[in-house]
């Protein structure tokens, strides 16, 4: 006589479905992820960038060792704006400065009374710090700035190399890394610049 004896496999398929199911979890959360980074690289990398300040030159807006996001997307020059710069050949690391006048605006500097003029008109700087003083191998400033370059500053401006000096200069444009926006480090000063 023949044994009726049935098998079940219920289990053994729940098993397998529940293998399958945790191993597509893990691929689809490792895309997800891999995705993700991916964008973070291509912002970071073409419209985005991550710089630590560094010196005293832009105190007391920015302060050694904070962290500022910068971007470069369709960026235009202004006055005002915080810079970070790229100066080739003549410094080693990029510099930040406060763009004062862009190309064909007239600046002067009167050295006795502090006073930075645009276009003939004294610019309000509740940002500048000490006395704008004369650097060593001072910059002959133009009547006009040239087009494609800026004149900029440190907010510090008795401990600021910029273009004042020969060591710097007039800024190209093309020079300009971006302009800084957001502060993300140290946390307590989180915010726009």
């Amino acid at each position: 006589m023949a044994e009726n004896t049935q098998i079940n496999t219920t289990g053994n398929n729940e098993e397998k479905k529940s293998e399958g199911g945790a191993a597509k979890f893990v691929f689809d959360w490792m895309g997800t992820l891999f995705f993700a980074v991916a964008v973070v690289l291509l912002i970071m990398t073409f419209f985005l960038r991550q710089v630590t300040v560094k010196g005293r030159s832009m105190n007391d807006t920015l302060i050694n060792n904070d962290r500022l996001i910068v971007s470069n997307f369709m960026y235009k020059p202004q006055d005002g704006d915080i810079i970070v710069v790229t100066h080739g050949e003549k410094l080693n690391e990029p510099i930040i400065k406060r763009v004062i006048a862009t190309e064909g605006q007239q600046l002067r500097i009167n050295y006795e009374t502090n006073e930075v003029f645009v276009d003939g008109e004294v610019i309000d700087e509740p940002y500048a710090k000490g006395r704008t003083i004369v650097l060593p191998n001072p910059t002959e400033i133009p009547d006009v700035i040239p087009k494609g370059y800026v004149f900029a500053m440190g907010d510090n401006r008795e401990d600021s190399l910029d273009s004042r000096s020969t060591k710097v200069g007039l800024i190209p444009v093309e020079n300009i890394i971006g302009k800084a926006f957001f502060r993300m480090y140290p946390f307590d000063s989180l915010g726009f610049v």
